[in-house]
C-alpha cells in the first residue's frame, strides 16, 4: 500500500473550510485543467453513501472512477472518498481541516493507494505515478488557498445571487464554480432550455425580462469568439453584433426593473487601446485606432441605459488570458512542445496578460467592492514583450524556441486578425484593480505558467 500526504495551512477557520469543499463546484476548482476529467454523474456531496462519477482520458480509451463518500464528521471537519471502481487496485483519500487558531486551519490531505498488478504495477508506474499525485495536489492546494482568501475576506457580506451570460465560456465556466463553492447562488443566461437559466436571443433581441427580477449582480461574458477564424466581414459583424447587441438588450431590460441588481459586471478587452508600442496606457488612456478599438468603444457605451439607472457598472478590459483548458495559450502550448515555438514578428511588441485565475478573482472583486466602477484593466502588473513571453514559456516546457514566425507570415495566415492578436502592442497596466486593493494571485508570468500548466 502507498500513501502520499500534503498539508497547507489556510486563513480561515476550518468550518469555513470544511463548507466550501462540501458546495457545488468544489470538484471543478480542485481539478487540474491539464487533467482529462468529466463528470458523468453526481450524487448529493460529500455525505456518507454520495457518489460521483468521473469520466478520465479520452475515448474510446477513456475509465470510469466511480468515488464514495464515507466518513462525514463535520463537527471534526473531515471526510473521506474511496473508489468504489477505477484505475487504482485501492483509492482512499482522507480531507482534514485541522482549526489552527481562530481565523486560520490546516488542511491534511491524506492518500493511501495501491497500484494494479501488485509489486509489478508498482515497479513499472510507482514512480510516475506518486509524480502525477504530488503535480496535482499541489495545484490543488494553491487553488484551495487562494479561493478561501478571496471569500474569506468577504465572510461579513451577504451571500449573493448572480446571473452570468456566456457561462459556458473559458471565463465562465471557471467563474460559476467560484461562486458556488463560495456559497453565492448562480443563474445562467441561456440561449437554449439547457443548461436550465434566463432565456434570451440577443441576435432576435429577446430576453425573458421578467426573470431578470431579484438578483444582487449581473456578470456579462457573452460575445462572439474573436480569435476564431480568419476575419471576414461576416466574422467582424458577428464580432460586433454580439457585443453591442448582447450589452444593449441586457442594459435596457436591467434598467427597466423595479428591483434592478446592484452592479453590472460587463466584459470589455484590451484592444479598446490599440497598437500604442511601448506606451503604459491606463483605465485614463484615449482609446486607440481599428476595428477592435471601434468594437470596444461602442461595446462599452451599450451599458448606458444600466448605468443611466443607478446600477453600478464595470468595464473589465481582459488582457490576454492564460488558460491551458482554452484560448492563446492552448492554442501554441503544441507547438511549443514539439520544440517549434518561437516570436513573432519582431517580438517586440508587448502583451499585455491575465492568469484565468486572476480574471475570476477581479470579476469577484467587483461584484463585491461599491468603489469598483467603469473602466478597469484586468492585466496582470506585469507586461511582457512576445520576446520576453516565448523565452519563458520555452522556460517553463523545458524546449527550445528558435524557430520565429515573420510578420508576413502571421499576415498571410491570420489576415487583419494577426495585425490585431499577436503583432499589435499594446502595454497595459492594472492602475484601478491595484488603488483598489486586489490581491493577484499571479503578478509575475513565470509562476503564472508554472501555475496553469502543473511544472
Amino acid at each position: 500500500m502507498q500513501r502520499f500526504s500534503k498539508t497547507s495551512d489556510l486563513p480561515a477557520p476550518a468550518s469555513f473550510v470544511f463548507d466550501w469543499h462540501s458546495r457545488d463546484g468544489a470538484f471543478e476548482r480542485l481539478t487540474p485543467p491539464w487533467e482529462p476529467v468529466r463528470v458523468v454523474d453526481r450524487q448529493g456531496s460529500i455525505r456518507d453513501g454520495d457518489r460521483l462519477t468521473m469520466e478520465m482520458g479520452y475515448p474510446p480509451a477513456s475509465i470510469r472512477w466511480v468515488a464514495e463518500h464515507r466518513d462525514h464528521r463535520p463537527q471534526q471537519y473531515s471526510f473521506c472518498d474511496v473508489q468504489v471502481s477505477g484505475p487504482f487496485a485501492h483509492w482512499q483519500h482522507t480531507h482534514t481541516m485541522e482549526p489552527n487558531g481562530d481565523n486560520a486551519c490546516r488542511l491534511i490531505d491524506d492518500i493511501q493507494y495501491d497500484l494494479p498488478l501488485g509489486a509489478l504495477g508498482n515497479a513499472v508506474a510507482g514512480r510516475f505515478s506518486r509524480a502525477k499525485i504530488a503535480r496535482m495536489f499541489r495545484y490543488r492546494h494553491a487553488v484551495t488557498s487562494n479561493d478561501i482568501a478571496a471569500h474569506w475576506r468577504y465572510q461579513g457580506v451577504k451571500d449573493m445571487k448572480v446571473l452570468v451570460s456566456g457561462s459556458t465560456g473559458l471565463v465562465g465556466e471557471t467563474l460559476l464554480p467560484f461562486l458556488t463553492t463560495g456559497g453565492h447562488q448562480v443563474t445562467r443566461i441561456v440561449r437554449s432550455t439547457s443548461p436550465p437559466g434566463v432565456q434570451w436571443d440577443p441576435a432576435e433581441g429577446t430576453i425573458d425580462a421578467a426573470k431578470l427580477e431579484g438578483y444582487d449582480a449581473v456578470v456579462h461574458l457573452s460575445g462572439e469568439n474573436i480569435a476564431g477564424g480568419r476575419w471576414t466581414e461576416e466574422k467582424k459583424k458577428r464580432i460586433r453584433d454580439s457585443r453591442v447587441n448582447g450589452t444593449r438588450l441586457l442594459a435596457e431590460n436591467l434598467a427597466k426593473l423595479s428591483n434592478p441588481p446592484k452592479v453590472l459586471v460587463c466584459a470589455s478587452a484590451i484592444g479598446y487601446y490599440g497598437d500604442r508600442g511601448d506606451e503604459i496606457m491606463t483605465e485614463d488612456s484615449a482609446a486607440g485606432e481599428g476595428f477592435l478599438s471601434d468594437v470596444c468603444v461602442e461595446w462599452e457605451r451599450s451599458a448606458d441605459a444600466a448605468r443611466a439607472a443607478g446600477i453600478r457598472v464595470v468595464h473589465l478590459r481582459f488582457g490576454v488570458i492564460l488558460a491551458e483548458q482554452g484560448g492563446a495559450l492552448a492554442t501554441m502550448l503544441m507547438p511549443f512542445k514539439l520544440g517549434v515555438g518561437g516570436v513573432v514578428g519582431s517580438g517586440d511588441q508587448y502583451m499585455s496578460w491575465v492568469a484565468l485565475d486572476d480574471v475570476v478573482g477581479m470579476i469577484h472583486h467587483a461584484i463585491m467592492n461599491e468603489s469598483v466602477e467603469g473602466p478597469v484593466n484586468a492585466v496582470a502588473p506585469n507586461p511582457v514583450t512576445n520576446r520576453e513571453y516565448t523565452k519563458t514559456l520555452g522556460k517553463v516546457l523545458g524546449r527550445p524556441t528558435i524557430l520565429p514566425i515573420p510578420a508576413f507570415g502571421a499576415r498571410l495566415v491570420f489576415g487583419e486578425m494577426g495585425d490585431a492578436l499577436l503583432l499589435a502592442s499594446t502595454r497595459v497596466v492594472p492602475r484601478n484593480l491595484e488603488a483598489k486593493g486586489y490581491q493577484f494571485r499571479h503578478p509575475e508570468l513565470e509562476g503564472a505558467l508554472r501555475h496553469i500548466l502543473g511544472e
